[in-house]
């Protein structure tokens, strides 16, 4: 029977803006140190295929991020072979301190996730088993994801349908701590405020931390705010049906947000359209 040896892993992240935090997983990590029978053991995989990320952020510099991935693995590899020249003694002591060799922490868009550790007989599967789980799995799930304006575009379509000639703007609502920016909005006597947000995102915690951002901007926004606004969003259900449970529970922290925010599923937007229309009109006749 095969000894059983520690591991430890990191993921690499890349954070596409550092404002929304979303992320794609891109690479990892995996080491298992020295024991007195064995040496250490350094394993990587990097994915530099565009189309896994440009389905999330369709903005996407290629050349840039295909650049940036060759050099990861040109890296790794002489820090693995390093790393594995090494002993007991090693400076090499955790996967985080093979992780910062290869990329330091620079502030840029590849971060490195927390370590996980476990303790497995056969490395090789163990690390096959991770990788495929948390970077290949989104080799699979890029196809066709929806951004914020794919789920603000059917209000827009049935407002121009019934002639409601809003004119909607962006407004940055400013508080005593920080600035929220919505992306439409019209005054009707206060500020109406509409926040498209698609969470058809990559996977569970993607999509939870969105809207905690969302209810963490408005917190802050709503401390010593002069300005009085109503905040509506309208949420995009995730492609991935498995996903339904974490969009559900962003619903619920969205509702729970500072402000009483009022928030529209897609099968909501008649009813959102609906009073939408019924404001612009009364404020129409009210001149």
């Amino acid at each position: 029977m095969s000894s059983r040896r520690a591991y430890s892993y990191s993921i690499l992240r890349y954070v596409h803006d550092v404002v929304t935090g979303e992320f794609v997983n891109i690479g990892i990590v995996f080491f298992a140190p020295a024991t007195p029978s064995a040496g250490p053991v350094v394993k990587y995989d990097f994915k530099d295929r565009i189309g896994r990320i440009r389905g999330m952020f369709p903005d996407l510099d290629r050349d840039a991020f295909q650049a940036a991935v060759h050099s990861l693995r040109r890296r790794a590899s002489g820090v693995a072979k390093e790393a594995e020249k090494e002993d007991l003694f090693s400076d090499f002591k955790s996967v985080l301190s093979v992780a910062h060799r290869i990329l330091p922490h620079d502030g840029s868009a590849l971060r490195w996730a927390e370590a996980g550790t476990g303790i497995a007989s056969d490395l090789d599967a163990t690390f096959q088993r991770i990788s495929h789980r948390m970077v290949g799995n989104y080799d699979k799930r890029h196809e066709s994801r929806r951004t914020d304006d794919d789920v603000w575009r059917p209000v827009r379509q049935a407002l121009h349908d019934r002639h409601v000639p809003i004119e909607f703007e962006p407004k940055a609502i400013i508080g005593s701590v920080d600035i929220i920016e919505f992306k439409h909005s019209w005054k009707n006597g206060k500020v109406h405020a509409y926040e498209p947000l698609s969470f058809d995102l990559a996977d569970a915690e993607n999509i939870k931390d969105k809207a905690r951002r969302w209810m963490g901007h408005l917190s802050a926004a709503h401390i010593g705010s002069r300005e009085d606004f109503k905040a509506y969003f309208i949420a995009g259900q995730p492609s991935d049906q498995t996903l339904m449970p974490a969009y559900l529970n962003a619903i619920e922290i969205l509702r729970n947000a500072p402000g009483q925010p009022e928030v529209y599923e897609e099968g909501d937007l008649d009813r959102l359209v609906d009073m939408i229309e019924d404001d612009y009109r009364h404020h129409i006749a009210a001149g």
